[in-house]
């Protein structure tokens, strides 16, 4: 493991690392362990009790933050005909078809997300191959593959943020920037919370939450106490 700098050391010692912290005081002590000289992200990690090798345990999905990301998000639209004018007019960023296909195929990414129309699908999915790795793949359960091109567009702009269980059981979701007041932090990760016993398997078996966390960028790890979170 890699050797963990003084500044580091110095804001681990902040955390209890046996305390699960409640949501208010875990959200504060994450902004004081920023270490980082930028206005670092903070995000927070579920340790989900689910076997995502099943396909029946699998989560993916997006959830629209009330408070946004901090980070505007390019948009990156594949459409033909009516549905070129109708994402221009949504704030698309980019809208073609063809032409991006091939600057893609050449190495360019000035883009965050993609949305496609479904009868754009059979053309981007020449693209799985680049596109894959790098989770930039438009699909239906995260809203981006849809012929509600004006919808996808707002609320990407919105902050809408994808998340996906990895190998481990474990999903990672950004909640803000650390410059944000805390009660938008409060709300972006009870928002996220919320989605995430929403979209609980029916086939998961034992505790279900098994670990909340919530990091800044370069940052300690800090444990909440999921039982502080207000359901609204």
């Amino acid at each position: 493991m890699a050797k963990k700098g003084k500044k580091y050391l110095e804001a681990a010692k902040l955390v209890d690392r046996s305390k699960a912290y409640p949501i208010a005081e875990a959200i504060e002590l994450a902004k004081q362990t920023n270490i980082a000289k930028f206005d670092a992200t903070l995000e927070v990690a579920f340790r989900l009790g689910v076997d995502p090798k099943k396909a029946d345990q699998q989560i993916r999905g997006a959830v629209v933050l009330p408070n946004g990301t901090g980070k505007t998000q390019r948009v990156l639209v594949f459409a033909k005909g009516e549905k070129v004018k109708e994402a221009e007019a949504a704030g698309a960023d980019y809208v073609g078809d063809a032409e991006y296909i091939n600057k893609i195929q050449q190495g360019w990414f000035e883009f965050d997300v993609i949305v496609a129309t479904p009868d754009m699908m059979g053309e981007v999915g020449k693209l799985g191959r680049t596109l894959g790795p790098k989770g930039l793949m438009p699909n239906p359960k995260t809203g981006t593959v849809t012929f509600d091109v004006t919808k996808a567009i707002n609320e990407i702009k919105a902050g809408k943020v994808e998340y996906r269980v990895d190998k481990a059981g474990n999903i990672h979701v950004p909640i803000g920037k650390s410059s944000f007041d805390n009660e938008k932090l409060v709300e972006n990760f009870t928002t996220v919370f919320e989605t995430m016993l929403k979209v609980k398997p029916s086939a998961a078996k034992g505790t279900y939450m098994k670990n909340v966390t919530v990091t800044s960028t370069m940052g300690p790890g800090i444990k909440v106490d999921p039982s502080t979170v207000a359901a609204r």
